[in-house]
């Protein structure tokens, strides 16, 4: 029963000192809704987290291995969102927003070199999407994934017939997505994978290898379909509208 208890404790913080603390502050403000629940975590949380600046973090956000997540100035955490930073942390910078029901798990009990979970600025994780960041998962400025994206930067070694593969271990190569990339909604990034500059991932897709900047690609795998260019505003027909500070700055 203690080494059970103790595998507990150390899968959900970094020391008994650290889960006791951060269960307190938990169960005394983390139910709390709204604005005013908001205000006061923006205070107590800084005894358990890194926060640089001002972070919004609805009622019921599950953290664990708090004291290895970092959010940056306006930041938000929207309700249900569920962070593991596990020993080799979350980073979540400037603007950045994660919505309803994302899950940021590092889960590194492995003692593998380069896991963790590192976020740039403006971006967003869409409803109900996953990133693993076992290997390390490096994502950019203004990136936006839709709902129900998945980003894996892990993968089961599964070679061997005669062995389950939950005995022959895993890889984690990583995954980097550079600044201004869309992820559609329901797209897989696979482990290992890196996507450039300006990309686009269509809905449903499962990126296999490399995707070079300011291209489109589609399919199982994914596929190029098109490659971005000057053109495609003069081809586009359709109505665009525009966010009040991108107005602002014509």
């Amino acid at each position: 029963m203690i080494d059970q208890l103790s595998l507990y404790i150390h899968r959900q913080a970094s020391s008994l000192p650290h889960y006791i603390l951060e269960q307190t502050i938990y169960a005394l403000v983390g139910w709390i809704p709204g604005i005013l629940g908001i205000g006061i975590r923006g205070f107590v949380y800084r005894l358990i987290m890194r926060m640089h600046g001002w972070a919004a973090i609805e009622n019921n956000v599950r953290l664990r291995y708090a004291n290895l997540i970092h959010l940056g100035h306006g930041a938000y955490l929207d309700q249900g969102v569920y962070l593991h930073a596990c020993p080799d942390g979350i980073s979540i910078d400037d603007g950045t927003i994660v919505m309803h029901g994302a899950v940021l798990h590092v889960y590194n009990f492995r003692h593998l070199p380069h896991a963790g979970i590192r976020i740039g600025k403006n971006s967003l994780v869409g409803e109900y999407s996953v990133i693993r960041g076992q290997g390390g998962v490096s994502i950019g400025d203004r990136v936006y994934t839709s709902p129900f994206t998945q980003i894996l930067a892990v993968n089961h070694v599964f070679s061997d017939p005669n062995r389950p593969f939950v005995d022959q271990g895993i890889t984690a190569q990583g995954i980097v997505i550079e600044d201004d990339v869309w992820l559609g909604a329901g797209s897989i990034i696979t482990d290992g994978v890196h996507i450039g500059k300006g990309a686009i991932v269509a809905a449903g897709a499962v990126v296999t290898h490399d995707v070079d900047s300011h291209t489109v690609v589609a399919g199982v795998p994914a596929r190029v379909v098109h490659h971005i260019s000057p053109n495609d505003i003069q081809d586009n027909k359709l109505p665009i509208y525009f966010t009040e500070s991108a107005e602002a700055g014509k």
